[in-house]
C-alpha cells in the first residue's frame, strides 16, 4: 500500500468517525431529551425500588425507552442492539436486568406494552435509519436494518405502541415487493 492509499484510508476513516460522532451526539441529545417524557409516560411503575440484590447477582428493573432502559433514578442501562431488535422491544416494556457476579448483564423481557403495526417506507436521515408510516417518522435500529438487509425505501413492518406517542419502532420485517422474496 502506497503513501497516498494510506492517506485516503485514514481521510475516510476520520470522515466515519465524525459521522458517528455526530449520530451519537445526536442520539443522546434526542434521548436526554425524549427520556424524561418517556419515563412519565411510560407507565405508573415505581422504579425507585426495583433495584434487588441476590448473593452475587444484582437485579434492576426498568422501562425501554427505544435505544436503552431507562433504571431507578433515571439511571441509564445500555441495551445491546442486537437484543433489542431480536426481541422487538418497543418504548415502554419493562424489562429485567440481572447484572452476575463475574459482571455479565443478562436483560428479560417482563412486560410488554399493548401494540399495534404499522406498513411504512425506509428512509435515511442524515445517519439515522427512519420509517415513515401514517405521516410519522419512526427511528429504527440499525441492528435491525442490516438483520434483515433492508435498503432505503424498502417497504417496512414496524411495531410501535398502541396506546402512546413514540420516537423508536422495532421493526417487524420488510414486505416483498410484487409478491417477490428478498
Amino acid at each position: 500500500m502506497n503513501k497516498n492509499d494510506i492517506a485516503s484510508n485514514l481521510q475516510e476513516s476520520i470522515k466515519t468517525a465524525k459521522l458517528s460522532i455526530s449520530a451519537v451526539e445526536k442520539w443522546f441529545s434526542m434521548l436526554a431529551e425524549k427520556s424524561n417524557l418517556s419515563i412519565t409516560q411510560s407507565t405508573d411503575i415505581d422504579l425507585s425500588q426495583k433495584i434487588k440484590t441476590d448473593g452475587e447477582e444484582k437485579i434492576i428493573e426498568g422501562i425501554f425507552d427505544g435505544q436503552n432502559m431507562i433504571g431507578p433514578n433515571q439511571k441509564m442501562y445500555p441495551i445491546p442492539s442486537n437484543y433489542a431488535s431480536k426481541s422487538k422491544l418497543i418504548e415502554g416494556d419493562k424489562l429485567k436486568l440481572t447484572i452476575q457476579g463475574n459482571g455479565a448483564f443478562m436483560y428479560k423481557q417482563i412486560e410488554l406494552i399493548p401494540r399495534t403495526l404499522l406498513v411504512g417506507h425506509l428512509i435515511l436521515d442524515g445517519s439515522q435509519y427512519k420509517v415513515l408510516a401514517n405521516s410519522k417518522e419512526y427511528n429504527v435500529l440499525y441492528a435491525s436494518i442490516t438483520f434483515f438487509r433492508a435498503k432505503v425505501g424498502d417497504k417496512i413492518t414496524i411495531i410501535v405502541p398502541k396506546e402512546k406517542e413514540s420516537e423508536w419502532a422495532a421493526v417487524e420485517n420488510i414486505l416483498p415487493e410484487n409478491g417477490e422474496e428478498k
